[in-house]
Parts: C-alpha cells; structure tokens; sequence
C-alpha cells in the first residue's frame, strides 16, 4: 500500500458518514476477528482460563451491537454534507 493510500484512508475514516464506509468496516470487522484470535489463543496457552473466554464472550457482543449499529445507521436518510463552517458562512449571507 503506497503512502498516499494510507493518508487518503486515515483522512477518509475521519470525515462523517465514514462509519459506512467498506474499507472502515472491513477494518472494523478485521479487528475484532484478530481479538477472537487472540482470545481463543490465549485461552489455549492458559489451559482454558475462564477470563479469556469471558473476555472472548463480551468482545463477541461488542462485535454484534457494533454490526447491528451499522445496520441501524444505513436504514437513515444521508445527512447533509455541509460542514459547520459552510453552515455559518450560509447563515451570515441571509
């Protein structure tokens, strides 16, 4: 991935509406598939301490809560695209 590519993804994540995103999602959900990982191996090195899979169990409900929140979100209208300043800057010619 080239340098520019990095900025562009970094800056895009940082604008609203970047939540729907695919790239931020696919993200998202990369993230959360490398802490089952790490839970499911950690729980495993341990001999099956119950923390890691109480940990695993409230992380997996995150994951879900955070899906269905995406959900929710795309079922709304799109916002407006103004930014606050356009939106003062709007006001003040009136």
């Amino acid at each position: 991935m080239a340098l520019g590519e990095e900025s562009s993804f970094f800056s895009s994540i940082l604008k609203p509406g970047s939540s729907l995103h695919p790239t931020f999602l696919l993200a998202v959900n990369a993230a959360f598939a490398l802490l089952v990982f790490v839970f499911l191996w950690s729980a495993y090195l341990t001999k099956g301490n119950p923390h890691f899979f109480v940990l695993m169990g409230i992380q997996l409900a995150l994951w879900v809560s955070v899906k269905w929140f995406v959900q929710e979100l795309k079922k709304l209208p799109p916002a407006s695209t103004m930014t606050s300043t356009e939106m003062s800057t709007e006001k003040k010619e009136q």
